[in-house]
């Protein structure tokens, strides 16, 4: 019970201390964030560990193009300073090597080597990169050898990364890399802001994560929502900045922080954001079916206050907020009866409390006409929790894009 009403007592301050300011996001801002993955605390299971004298090359699947990019790095879960030498940008050229002629240096504040804090993140200098809109960035750049204890990534990619031995960032193809399928110590990417440019948040847990969805080749919801705002006249300059972390909750700490606890950095600092759409909470009433703690004793209430309070924080800022319904969960390895009412309750609420500026009935798109709790058949990944890729591209082709118009 302490737990609990701490989680909530904490979110009633952020949005205590938001109500003064009425802050508003720039109504021409200078960039606009393209692509984006949430960090959290890395846990084990390394293919090289500790990260010393080795060369990271991570792939990022951008929505908006531009003539520059800036990028962001992050060591927000060290506990030690982070040094980053040496980091390029390229266009990629498909695993691990990247384009001819699109390979540049990175500096910050013109220094080709950073020192970031524990706790904190920073922006590159702009780096004159052409992109196109929906094509794939290569980051590279050099760890040298340091003290980390702790590393900040987010956890599943669905793409495959790469590490080598060495300083080889510049190199056009990773001779002897390993593979990684996560994103370690980077986070964001911006591009300039054109005329109409803004960004959606999409907040959630592992389907909005893209769990179970094919490798590598972006079939996430949001990766479909991003391609079909190209084709949307009006709407090509909007980006898709995609926030999910598998196994999240909203109440409590579990796989990374709790959404409540990360709006802030996943949420309010994103450039450009203009939309937020949240699907989050199956992964609390999942605990439902084995309670492990008391914390994990949820209620529908619990919840719809909860992403109430999400979406006024949101309101606070001039951010747009729309709420997703759940999408069944029936068969899955944590179902239960008692669950699946919550379920129904929360997704009843979303529909009708008002509370959104906006609602996506992922639920209705996704479930089985001859048995509403479950996925159907079509869009099932076989674990009965997670959309295949046919799934996903119902959900992302389910969405009105009127609900981003200006």
């Amino acid at each position: 019970m302490f737990k609990r009403s701490l989680a909530l007592a904490s979110l009633l301050f952020l949005l205590a201390v938001s109500t003064p300011c009425k802050a508003q996001p720039a109504q021409h801002p200078q960039w606009v964030g393209t692509w984006a993955a949430a960090p959290m605390l890395a846990a084990g299971g390394f293919t090289v560990h500790p990260f010393s004298a080795v060369t990271l090359r991570e792939i990022a699947h951008i929505s908006n193009g531009g003539q520059q990019v800036r990028l962001r790095f992050t060591n927000e879960f060290g506990l030690d300073p982070l040094t980053i030498a040496d980091a390029h940008v390229a266009v990629s050229a498909g695993g691990g090597q990247i384009k001819d002629g699109t390979n540049h240096a990175v500096t910050f504040g013109g220094a080709a080597t950073v020192r970031i804090a524990p706790g904190a993140a920073i922006y590159s200098d702009p780096v004159a990169l052409p992109v196109a809109p929906l094509s794939d960035v290569a980051v590279s750049f050099f760890l040298p050898a340091q003290v980390m204890r702790a590393e900040t990534y987010h956890s599943v990619a669905a793409q495959d990364n790469y590490v080598a031995e060495g300083d080889v960032a510049g190199a056009t193809a990773l001779a002897q890399a390993s593979t990684l399928r996560s994103w370690y110590f980077f986070d964001g990417i911006d591009v300039p802001a054109l005329e109409g440019a803004r960004a959606i948040v999409t907040m959630g847990d592992s389907i909005t994560d893209g769990a179970a969805s094919t490798p590598n080749t972006n079939r996430r919801w949001p990766d479909v929502l991003a391609a079909r705002l190209k084709q949307e006249h009006g709407l090509e300059q909007v980006s898709v900045l995609n926030v999910g972390i598998g196994g999240n909750r909203v109440l409590n700490e579990g796989a990374g922080p709790s959404i409540l606890s990360r709006l802030n950095r996943d949420l309010l600092a994103q450039n450009g954001v203009r939309y937020l759409v949240v699907m989050e909470s199956i992964n609390d009433i999942g605990r439902l079916a084995k309670l492990t703690a008391p914390e994990d004793d949820v209620t529908a209430q619990q919840l719809e206050l909860a992403l109430k309070q999400i979406a006024d924080v949101a309101h606070e800022h001039g951010i747009k907020a729309i709420g997703a319904t759940l999408t069944p969960y029936g068969g899955a390895g944590y179902s239960s009866e008692k669950g699946e009412q919550v379920r129904e309750d929360v997704n009843n609420w979303i529909r009708n409390s008002g509370a959104f500026d906006g609602v996506i009935d992922f639920e209705q798109i996704t479930r089985d006409p001859a048995n509403p709790t479950r996925f159907n058949p079509l869009y099932d990944s076989g674990d009965h929790l997670h959309p295949g890729d046919a799934g996903y591209k119902a959900m992302g082709e389910g969405i009105d894009l009127k609900l981003f118009s200006k």
